[in-house]
């Protein structure tokens, strides 16, 4: 017979294991052997999926593994029923685990013939309609010892066994009293130690002691032992039972005739009952006659008096509900004269508010969709209706009127009032907290007015618009006139790129033109943005505003955001399309004072342009959140101009360097490069924000200045790399400090030393050839013999003996020192900046040594022997010079 897995140890390892990787306290494995799980059959109430999930579930048997653990805590033992299942390694992991104290049933398949497939059932399990799973083991003495296990510990620990289907217990009692050899131990319960019987079944797997005890066998046996010897043989136990059974027949026969009597009087009793259930029956029968011919005269009494109390209620309710609906039909006095000729002083809105809302709601009840169907066709309530919407008809014109005619008399007021305004010698900042307090008390007035009728709005909002127009317009050219009158500054004379070195000297400025500027766009653009958010919403737009205006206009560039600036559409895109309109009409106009402004400060400084373009940037940058508005426009307008206006200025800077004199030679540094300088130096002081305007201005000039540089250069060929590294080197010393900090400008000063470099070794290598003309030629006609022949060849060439080199060699280097001299004074002769002499000395040394020291390999290669200057030796020479 195949060996049991109860008795493999490495499984039993392997479940320790897996078990003491996910549990802190250590569990005793008891026995563990391996199972197949599968499903039984749906519970009752599943419907066909329910069937057809069992049968799926039946057919995949899953390999699991079935562990009995005891866990000590305390003085107390639990025990345990592990599942687990292996894992893509094949390594054994806890899958789910039951308490044994849980376990109320024991059940063995019926399903399956061979008895080896059972179902333990839990009484706390969470949901019951799943069906619990069904384990199979190899054959019945592997589900014997696994189950035999569990009822001890049952047993042992719980003090009795679950209920048990299926098979029976004392077949297992003696199957386990077979297959087991018993020895004692001591387990701890919470009585203290006891003696418990532990069985081996063929194994060191240990089964607890037997399900019934011994002292309850020799009870059992001891019944049976009596009972066999009252009975002896079985034959003679038959026939005692057959006698006894006739005897007990023939007495019952004996007994139902001695009572004959008794039954007739009986008879004769149920005779005389029947006689008098028949009279009772007739006069129920009478009764029940009469009694239906009450219940009907009941019913129609109680239909008329249930009529009358119908008709009683109803006439109630009908009462009510006409006193409600003349409750709608009437005009309460109080608000009677408000509607139809009271006035619309401060004093009365309150009042013409409340008659506003009653007369909206009135209408409203009215309407067929909130009116029961049968009033709204009564002819009091058509009336009604007419008569209410005349009265709203009137009461809106006389509203709409007097507000149209509110708005320019509340504005002419503030225009006749000169201390609302800038005067000579005195800024006023525009305050309209006590305009809109006014108009805010109407507010709730226009709200009433487009509930009741929309076709009113436009008229009102255009009177509203063009009375606002002209106070602001008017603040606005009276701020900007007096901001330049009173800005003292002096025109500045920028630095450009005409006339003598040194003569556009930057003049002193007590104060910068882009304040003024930055002053007028700080006052009125959060005043503008305040006007038209309070537009929005005085004026009963359907626009989501971020927050309510705000009282006071700040003076940072964000306070626009504060003051509820950014305008949100809601649903209706229409509305947004007609508040662009009136914010068209409200503000049109002021934008000339702002562009007064800029062409002020550009003719006193066009550099003001930059310091302008950021205090610009930075307000468009706070207004990104505005959907709608005529705000982010005029500053997107105000930013253009000021472009051009800065793109004017370098047009015109590029312009003057373009048309530098380029037919006269030109000695020396251009004058344009330390005006650059100078130029540069002013316009980063201007900067404030966003540097790309300057960047793009230094891209443009800086490329122009090099384009006519190489231009300049190039009208006295013979002079050409002296006029560019002297140029390109007085640029990068006068931007040093600049390139630090400006990456634009670090571009140009390195590719304008790459130009210095590139002309300083042509120019170079230009001296040295001039005087050394011979010994370099000599070695460019061995490079070029080195082609096609060897080099023992070269010196049998024609002029290429050791003579013709060593007369070569003479010419050239006999008195060395006055050739150094002349190519010093060479360089000496034509540079005007004598700050660049002893760098470009040096350099001409280090290439003539270069030069000479690949002279000096190719001389060696062609002629070894020959005696040669050394490259130290001319070192030497040079530096003593």
């Amino acid at each position: 017979m195949a060996r049991s897995s109860a008795d493999d140890m490495e499984l039993k390892r392997a479940c320790e294991a897996g078990i003491l990787s996910k549990e802190k306290v250590p569990e005793k494995v008891a026995l563990s052997m391996r199972v197949a799980k599968g499903r039984v059959g749906p519970p009752r109430g599943l419907g066909i999926a329910g069937k057809l999930t069992s049968r799926h579930n039946q057919g995949m048997a899953k390999p699991r593994v079935l562990a009995v653990t005891t866990k000590a805590k305390g003085q107390k033992t639990k025990a345990f029923l592990r599942v687990l299942k292996y894992s893509n390694g094949g390594i054994l992991e806890p899958a789910k685990v039951y308490k044994i104290k849980h376990l109320h049933k024991v059940e063995v398949a019926s399903s399956d013939p061979s008895g080896c497939t059972f179902i333990l059932g839990f009484d706390n399990l969470k949901s019951q309609s799943i069906s619990p799973p069904q384990w199979t083991l190899r054959n019945k003495d592997d589900r014997n010892r696994l189950l035999m296990c569990i009822l001890n510990l049952c047993k042992e620990l719980l003090g009795g066994i679950p209920k048990v289907v299926g098979m029976d217990i004392v077949e297992m009692a003696i199957w386990a009293k077979e297959n087991t050899t018993t020895k004692v131990t001591q387990v701890s319960t919470k009585d203290g130690p006891i003696e418990s019987v532990f069985g081996e079944v063929e194994s060191q797997v240990t089964v607890e002691k037997d399900l019934v005890s011994q002292a309850e066998e020799e009870d059992i046996e001891a019944l049976l032992g009596t009972y066999v010897m009252a009975i002896g043989e079985a034959e003679a136990f038959s026939e005692r039972m057959k006698r006894e059974l006739v005897a007990l027949e023939s007495a019952n026969v004996y007994a139902l005739m001695e009572t004959e009597s008794v039954v007739e009087e009986v008879l004769q009793g149920l005779e005389v009952a029947s006689i008098c259930v028949e009279d009772m029956d007739e006069w129920l029968g009478i009764f029940n006659i009469k009694l239906r011919h009450m219940r009907e005269d009941i019913q129609s009494i109680e239909w008329r008096n249930n009529r009358l109390e119908l008709q009683s209620v109803s006439n109630v309710a009908l009462g009510e509900e006409l006193d409600k609906l003349l409750v709608f039909l009437q005009i309460p006095p109080e608000y009677e004269e408000s509607l139809t000729g009271g006035s619309f002083d401060e004093g009365n809105m309150v009042k013409n508010t409340e008659a506003c809302e009653w007369l909206t709601s009135a209408i409203k009840n009215l309407e067929a969709s909130n009116l029961d169907p049968c009033y709204a066709k009564l002819r009091a309530v058509r009336e009604k209706r007419a008569e209410f919407v005349l009265l709203k008809c009137t009461f809106v014109r006389r509203a709409a009127e007097f507000l149209r005619n509110y708005f320019p008399s509340l504005i002419d007021s503030m225009l006749n009032d000169k201390g609302n305004f800038s005067q000579k010698g005195q800024l006023q900042r525009p305050d309209h907290a006590d305009m809109r307090y006014k108009c805010r008390k109407y507010a709730r007035l226009l709200q009433f007015i487009k509930s009741l009728d929309k076709s009113c709005l436009p008229p009102l909002r255009k009177s509203y618009c063009h009375s606002l127009n002209l106070l602001i317009r008017r603040e606005a050219r009276e701020f900007s006139n007096e901001l330049r009158s009173s800005s003292k500054v002096s025109k500045s004379s920028t630095p450009l790129f005409e006339g003598p070195a040194g003569a556009n000297q930057s003049a002193g400025i007590t104060d910068s033109s882009a304040d003024a500027y930055s002053k007028m766009i700080t006052v009125f653009i959060p005043l503008l943005v305040d006007e038209s958010s309070f537009l929005a919403h005085f004026m009963c737009f359907d626009v989501a505003l971020d927050a309510s205006d705000s009282e006071e206009n700040s003076t940072s560039p964000r306070s626009s955001e504060a003051s509820g600036s950014s305008v949100k559409p809601s649903s209706s895109g229409a509305d947004i399309g007609v508040l662009n309109q009136c914010l068209q009409e409200l503000l049109d106009g002021i934008q000339e004072d702002f562009y007064a402004i800029v062409d002020w400060a550009f003719k006193l400084d066009p550099l003001s342009c930059i310091a302008m373009h950021g205090i610009t940037d930075r307000y468009i940058s706070a207004q990104k959140a505005e959907v709608a508005g005529y705000v982010p426009v005029l500053l997107d307008d105000l930013e253009t101009r000021i472009t051009i206006l800065f793109g004017r200025f370098v047009d015109d800077a590029c312009y003057q360097i373009e048309k530098y004199e380029r037919n006269v030679r030109q000695v020396g540094v251009v004058p344009y490069i330390p005006r650059f300088s100078q130029l540069a130096a002013r316009m980063e002081q201007y900067i404030n924000g966003s540097r790309d305007l300057v960047d793009q201005a230094y891209t443009k000039i800086v490329t122009i200045m090099f384009v006519t540089l190489e231009k300049i250069a190039q009208v006295e060929p013979k002079y050409v790399d002296i006029v560019l590294l002297e140029n390109y080197a007085a640029f990068q010393h006068s931007l040093y400090d600049l390139a630090n900090v400006v990456p634009t400008l670090a571009k140009y000063y390195h590719q304008a030393s790459e130009a210095y470099e590139q002309a300083c070794s042509r120019h170079i290598n230009l001296v040295i050839y001039i005087h050394f003309e011979k010994l370099f030629q000599y070695a460019r006609r061995i490079e070029e013999l080195m082609y096609n022949m060897s080099p023992e060849e070269i010196p049998f060439q024609v002029g290429m003996s050791k003579v013709d080199f060593r007369k070569m060699l003479k010419s050239s280097l006999t008195g060395l020192d006055k050739t150094i001299n002349a190519m010093y004074r060479k360089l000496q002769k034509n540079i005007t900046a004598e700050e660049l002499l002893p760098s470009l000395w040096e350099k001409c040394k280090k290439e003539f040594l270069d030069k000479y020291a690949t002279f000096l390999k190719l001389i060696a290669k062609i002629y070894p022997n020959e005696t040669v200057t050394s490259v130290n030796d001319m070192r030497d020479t040079l530096a003593a010079l």
